[in-house]
């Protein structure tokens, strides 16, 4: 193996840094080489070789481990991933806020349909009534009115027997044979055979 002037690890064949210095090492370096550098006359610059400032930073990004690199990579995979399971939840919540709306939205149909049930059959319940009420109203009216005619036809039917018995009176009446069937009967009975 050979050195270089600023003590780097070179490779005897192709003069590349050898890959086996870390960063940090690197960076040290090139810390050295802008502090170590000759001022510029009456200024506060200082002159650096821009080959060796460009020499040092190709070896630092060489050198950064393979591990680095995937661990980048990585990173951007998770975030791509983290991205994608973002937009998945999202799509997801927005899914159960519709079902839920969906089922608040049945619950408020079942609950108004429950209402407008239990007033229908209330509404039922008091046109029965109504409806019982009013037939009973009628039934009574009717029974009424022909309590007052059967009353008239019983007055009628008494007044016609009150005429009826001085002429059947058996003081008065001729002697007429009566069957064994109408003896003791004292009014025909067409019902009866």
């Amino acid at each position: 193996m050979s050195y270089d002037e600023y003590g780097a690890e070179r490779d005897p064949y192709t003069a590349a840094p050898v890959q086996n210095r870390d960063i940090e090492t690197l960076l040290r370096d090139l810390i050295d080489l802008v502090s170590t550098a000759k001022p510029m006359p009456l200024s506060g610059s200082v002159l650096i070789s821009r080959e060796e400032v460009l020499d040092l930073l190709d070896e630092v990004i060489a050198s950064v481990p393979e591990e680095l690199r995937q661990a980048r990579w990585l990173l951007r995979e998770k975030e791509e991933f983290l991205a994608g399971q973002r937009r998945e939840a999202d799509a997801l919540m927005e899914q159960v806020k519709q079902h839920a709306e969906r089922m608040v939205s049945r619950t408020e149909l079942v609950r108004m349909a429950q209402e407008t049930a239990d007033r229908i059959v209330e509404d039922a319940r008091e046109s029965s009534r109504r409806l019982r009420n009013e037939a009973d109203d009628y039934c009574d009216q009717k029974l009424a009115g022909m309590e007052i005619v059967l009353n008239r036809v019983l007055k009628t039917v008494e007044a016609g027997r009150d005429k009826l018995k001085p002429a059947l009176d058996p003081a008065m009446a001729p002697d007429i044979e009566l069957g064994d069937e109408q003896e003791g009967a004292d009014f025909f009975d067409q019902d009866e055979r």
